[in-house]
């Protein structure tokens, strides 16, 4: 299988909405938005119209159908992974979305961005370029603000609340939280962008992106009373507190339970966990998250961290077609960043290599497509490889290897202002 595989044309320009369609994706929104009663409020958005920056968070495939309510009847681009295209490139050109490979340095999306302010448009932009493992901020890029500075328009926000607890990207059932809530804000205009310094416009940015779904939850007194509330949640939380062992959790209903040590935690209907016996360790889903952060950190601290060989196959996405199996091999994830080595059917080897400085984060998959399990995406320019470590011969956590690729990262950067 040699690598002639037609290419997604990443630089064709955004297309404008055409007229008649910008009310068919607002009747298309529009049913989701209402069944969730989502409030919208606009803060300090008097006298702004388009061109601006749309800068969203993102939980969940119902922050779209809000932002296109929010923006309505106004033209605008967004951006989406090449996935979101498969089967439909045309339709989603047509409705003016851009393509982008998630994690990658792109200078032809900044061309593309400066084309649609320059048309008096709004550029849509999901910076946290995932959705969110648990319902708080994913990490932002560090060129947020030269981003914003370069075009030079408006720069709002719209922050969504009740998408990850309705919703959550380990279990996708719809819960039916209802009223979900957005807050729409403009933060800066074009003359303030000019005279606020590229940190500042971050430290702004990065200050109005700190959500947590799971306390907007708890602080409404919103019951969910899904029966499954909790399956899916050991993808997230895949160390036990209690014996400290991973990859050993396992979750059925409302229970999270460590298959090493037994111990197990009930997922209430307001979003907290409880020891069915023994102390609860982490009542908040988030703490315990950020407790197997500063777990993963300390390995990279220590120079330890490493995910071993893990068997993998592997499928390419160089277009917006359909996937194809390009081969079986082996990936690493350790002190040095992934490095993925296959070969496809004719034997040819291929090999795909993300060193610690090119990702500040990573794309993980939780039983992507019901095809081959969990994976993570790693992308060129050109490529997409989908990696599915096989879990019938090895122990390993997607998860983890996200915090590690964002904790190296932050390792590295560190380094570097030391050395400065």
């Amino acid at each position: 299988m040699k690598d002639n595989f037609e290419r997604f044309d990443m630089k064709a320009p955004p297309v404008r909405t055409k007229w008649y369609l910008r009310p068919i994706t607002y009747l298309l929104s529009a049913p989701d938005v209402k069944k969730h009663r989502c409030i919208i409020r606009k803060i300090n958005m008097d006298g702004i119209k388009p061109p601006f920056v749309l800068l969203c968070n993102h939980n969940a495939f119902m922050d779209f159908k809000v932002a296109t309510k929010a923006i309505f009847p106004w033209r605008a681009n967004y951006v989406v992974a090449i996935d979101g295209f498969i089967g439909r490139e045309k339709l989603l050109r047509n409705v003016g979305c851009i393509c982008k490979r998630k994690f990658t340095n792109d200078t032809t999306l900044v061309r593309q961005l400066l084309q649609t302010v320059k048309n008096g448009d709004v550029a849509i932009i999901y910076p946290e370029a995932r959705y969110s493992l648990c319902g708080t901020t994913a990490v932002l890029p560090e060129s947020l603000g030269k981003l914003c500075k370069l075009l030079n328009v408006p720069v709002v926000t719209l922050i969504c609340h009740g998408h990850h607890v309705n919703s959550p990207f380990w279990n996708l059932h719809d819960r039916g939280v209802k009223p979900t809530e957005a807050e729409l804000t403009k933060l800066f205009d074009a003359d303030e962008l000019k005279s606020t310094s590229v940190d500042v416009i971050n430290q702004k940015i990065g200050e109005i992106f700190r959500y947590d779904d799971f306390a907007w939850q708890k602080e409404r007194g919103m019951r969910i009373t899904y029966a499954g509330r909790a399956e899916g949640l050991h993808k997230v939380l895949y160390q036990c507190p209690a014996c400290k062992q991973e990859y050993k959790m396992s979750s059925k209903g409302t229970i999270l339970k460590c298959d090493a040590c037994k111990k197990e935690w009930n997922m209430t209907e307001l979003g907290e966990l409880e020891a069915v016996s023994g102390p609860t360790e982490f009542s908040h889903i988030p703490d315990w998250y950020e407790w197997e952060r500063e777990n993963v950190r300390r390995e990279v601290e220590n120079g330890t961290y490493s995910s071993g060989v893990l068997p993998v196959r592997v499928d390419s996405l160089p277009n917006a077609k359909k996937y194809i199996p390009l081969g079986t091999g082996t990936m690493i994830h350790d002190m040095d960043g992934f490095r993925v080595s296959i070969k496809d059917r004719d034997g040819d080897a291929h090999e795909m290599v993300k060193n610690v400085p090119s990702l500040y984060s990573c794309h993980i998959e939780y039983e992507y497509l019901g095809k081959y399990g969990d994976c993570v995406d790693l992308n060129t320019l050109k490529d997409t490889w989908y990696v599915y470590p096989d879990p019938d011969q090895c122990e390993f956590s997607v998860t983890k290897m996200a915090l590690a690729t964002e904790e190296l990262y932050f390792a590295y950067r560190r380094s570097q202002a030391a050395v400065k």
